[in-house]
């Protein structure tokens, strides 16, 4: 899969594409349906298929004081995106002149850049200009300048239409099977393992810290977790994503305590899968308090995971 940064990157063997376009923050289940009928067709078509999104998520951009929590940043979605078979990702800065965009200059940019050869977008797309170009636009540019669109209907799980906006919600109470079932996959982050305080490993739970950084997380507290990164099999442990508000933290942070590990884990690229949420993140009122909820913790989350123990756990 190649990336395509901005309209300038665009080479010749990009040409005549399948093109869906969206956010695609999270990669759901209606994201996987808009993404296989575009692979459908660039097979039935012999072309390439390019997904064309956004950095910063048009939301983003639009509420910049108060931003929807990020589901996916872009070396999860790109990660994702490698296993789907789409040829190129090509991504526009979201900015004002791309909000402003009036809809004949967005169909401009896809025919006279791209030359596209058809379109899948979903039923309630809409970009530029106070949204002008929706599905029945493109549809119209489409027989005049010689593109299909092909619109995929919503789709929907118990009866509730699949969404970023349901996802988010899923995660932030905590429900991680209906989020799996949303997805088609746990839920997960990645991030590369930083240094901390250490004050783990002198409470004897050495933790491998994740920064957030500048993104907004859809779930906090304490979460049961499967690791991946470390070796061949993905290993068990327990998970805190928050600002550690004992010890006075104001980052938020994911510190995952992996079971029955020893090594140094600094450096290495890490997925933490989210299988069971705990608890909600809380402030002791000392290290000795805290430490007696995280050996509960362990000990509920090993039993979520089915985890065997190797270390004498006893709670006082």
């Amino acid at each position: 899969m190649q990336l395509i940064r901005g309209p300038h990157n665009v080479r010749e063997r990009h040409r005549g594409a399948i093109v869906t376009i969206g956010s695609f923050d999270g990669l759901h289940l209606g994201h996987q349906a808009l993404i296989r009928a575009a692979l459908d067709r660039g097979a039935r078509e012999q072309r390439p298929v390019i997904l064309l999104s956004f950095e910063p998520l048009p939301r983003e951009y639009l509420q910049a004081g108060d931003p929807p929590a990020r589901l996916t940043n872009f070396r999860e979605r790109w990660r994702i995106l490698q296993a789907t078979g789409i040829d190129a990702l090509m991504l526009l800065r979201f900015n004002e002149s791309l909000r402003l965009l009036s809809g004949a200059s967005f169909v401009e940019l896809l025919t006279s850049t791209l030359n596209v050869s058809g379109l899948v977008v979903g039923h309630d797309f809409r970009f530029g200009r106070e949204g002008e170009a929706n599905a029945e636009f493109l549809r119209a540019a489409g027989r005049q300048h010689g593109f299909s669109v092909e619109v995929i209907e919503p789709v929907e799980l118990d009866g509730e239409r699949i969404s970023s906006t349901a996802l988010r919600q899923a995660l932030a109470s905590g429900k991680l099977d209906r989020a799996a079932r949303l997805l088609g996959r746990p839920y997960s982050l990645r991030g590369r393992v930083v240094g901390g305080q250490q004050l783990g490993r002198t409470l004897g739970f050495p933790t491998a810290n994740i920064r957030m950084r500048r993104r907004r997380s859809p779930l906090g507290g304490i979460f049961a977790v499967r690791v991946h990164g470390i070796g061949p099999a993905a290993r068990g442990g327990v998970a805190s994503l928050g600002t550690r508000p004992t010890v006075g933290g104001v980052e938020p942070l994911l510190e995952t305590f992996v079971f029955d590990f020893v090594g140094d884990l600094y450096g290495l690229e890490l997925e933490v899968e989210f299988v069971a949420h705990l608890r909600a993140e809380l402030r002791f009122e000392s290290l000795e308090l805290l430490v007696v909820q995280m050996r509960a913790d362990e000990v509920a989350a090993r039993e979520r995971l089915a985890v065997g123990s190797v270390r004498d756990i006893r709670i006082e």
